[in-house]
């Protein structure tokens, strides 16, 4: 079967390598074919898609929208409102439970959605690797992907992860490669769940993983437990790689060289949102990953300075500049009209289109002008870890403002698995590595005009698993808030860490 599955590869490669040539004509056919495709829904006749005969009549009939203002015609499609943003039945709704308090999201999912995104950029990505290493025999033994949950709801709605989702719709001939079986994987109880993954998959043959990083590393931990080995090669010695996505994995490379001992392995990011299957790494040796751009999406990208506007102007994929910040606007032919999932990206490569994925449009911390993004301090992280010899398991930031005299400046969370030596040190390196990576951080930083020295709290092990245990958003495609630019999540983990004691 490993056989067919590369020939079947190579097809993908190809039909990969036709659409890097010549991007733009399948991004106008999207376009085209999603909004003939829809014109005569709720939406399409309210702005009139009719009419629409070019990129220009778009963006003046159709603004750039985020979830709250969609949300009311999402609550009539959850009522079972047929061809509201969509025309094709939806029956299906991805969960997006993000970082914190805020609501879930639910994102319409149709089955052609599915079949010509999710799905098939599934296979996108698994082909990379092959084409990578054609030695790789990744389907050969058992797959093993983290995956969350689903839940019923009336009038025949179902929502849940769309990790979820596309394993129960996952092709037949994909579930015979796969442990642990749907029953168990689908597991709402995430204690639970991965305590029966573990038990069963310890006398599986694992060949691939898949999940986000923090929820992957938990299961190590069990499977150890479990085992007494000391790593995970001892249990799966023919595991080849590991597919990743959700979040940065600079904070948690190191975690994972300790339970997996290999230089040799293979790590792949995947943007596999609940909005889209955004892109993969095509080049394991390039970090950028590789935009889809013949997946049922068409995408436009929102430059900094129109994030808060109230008409933003959002630019074409071929105006795009390298090294700029954006955040992403899909169109899909699931019902996301100008969309803005929230993430910010920064083109690495213009032939062929790939990204890197920035932060949140959210999750940045700007109270005095510095403009720290995610991917500043997890860079600043990672290499103040290197020098120190330092493991974190995670890790949040937010301003600490200005109070009578006193200047301002960041407070900093971290959770170590391996501590450093010397506290005063790693601080003050983080801090140095922070403004050599933020020129508007440093200029704030000098001579302490603006901010002091950040401040560093060091949390008992285990502290922010727990907080989110305590949130219900434990599992899944939740995520710990790496940044903010107020003191909610903060002075809730202080307090949380204060009632512990």
């Amino acid at each position: 079967m490993d056989r067919v599955l590369r020939t079947y590869f190579k097809y993908r490669q190809q039909r990969i390598a036709a659409v890097l040539a010549d991007p733009f004509p399948y991004q106008e056919r999207i376009l085209s074919r999603i909004l003939k495709a829809n014109r005569h829904t709720a939406y399409g006749r309210a702005l009139d898609f009719e009419k629409i005969s070019s990129y220009r009549d778009y963006c003046s009939a159709v603004p750039v929208v985020d979830y709250e203002s969609i949300y009311p015609f999402i609550a009539r499609m959850m009522e079972a409102e047929p061809k509201v943003l969509v025309s094709d039945p939806v029956s299906w709704f991805a969960k997006s439970s993000g970082t914190t308090n805020d609501r879930s999201k639910y994102l319409p999912i149709t089955r052609n959605y599915l079949t010509s995104g999710h799905l098939k950029c599934t296979w996108f990505t698994a082909s990379a690797i092959y084409n990578e290493n054609p030695g790789a025999k990744l389907f050969k033994d058992k797959n093993l992907i983290m995956v969350g949950s689903l839940e019923q709801r009336p009038h025949g709605i179902t929502v849940g992860d769309i990790s979820a989702i596309m394993l129960h719709h996952y092709p037949k001939i994909g579930r015979g490669f796969s442990t642990p079986d749907i029953d168990i994987a689908l597991i709402p109880d995430w204690d639970e769940k991965i305590s029966r993954i573990a038990e069963l998959c310890i006398h599986e043959r694992v060949t691939l993983l898949g999940g986000v990083p923090t929820w992957t590393l938990v299961l190590f931990k069990k499977i150890l437990e479990i085992t007494g080995k000391q790593n995970i090669l001892e249990v799966w010695p023919n595991l080849q790689a590991y597919m990743h996505g959700g979040v940065s994995f600079k904070p948690y490379v190191e975690q994972f060289k300790q339970f997996i001992p290999n230089a040799d392995f293979a790590y792949q990011e995947v943007y596999n949102a609940s909005e889209g299957y955004f892109g993969a790494q095509d080049d394991l040796s390039d970090q950028g990953m590789l935009l889809f751009l013949d997946n049922g999406i068409y995408y436009e990208f929102l430059p900094a300075d129109q994030w808060n506007l109230e008409n933003p102007r959002a630019i074409g994929l071929e105006e795009v500049e390298l090294g700029v910040n954006y955040a992403i606007v899909i169109t899909t032919n699931s019902g996301l009209w100008r969309y803005l999932p929230g993430d910010t990206v920064m083109f690495t490569s213009n032939s062929p289109y790939r990204i890197k994925v920035t932060g949140r449009t959210k999750h940045f911390v700007n109270a005095f002008g510095e403009e720290v993004m995610v991917e500043n301090t997890d860079m600043a992280l990672a290499k103040t870890c290197m020098q120190t010899g330092t493991i974190v398991n995670e890790y949040t930031v937010a301003p600490v403002y200005f109070q009578g005299g006193n200047k301002g400046g960041h407070q900093w969370l971290i959770e170590f698995e391996r501590a450093p030596a010397d506290m005063r040190l790693f601080n003050e390196l983080l801090d140095k590595n922070l403004q050599q990576i933020n020129s508007d951080y440093e200029a704030k930083r000098t001579n302490n005009m603006a901010l002091e020295q950040l401040q560093l709290n060091v949390l008992p092990k285990n502290t922010f698993m727990n907080w989110m245990k305590s949130k219900g958003k434990f599992g899944g495609q939740n995520k710990i808030p790496r940044l903010a630019n107020h003191r909610q999540y903060i002075d809730e983990i202080l307090l949380f860490v204060g009632e512990q004691i």
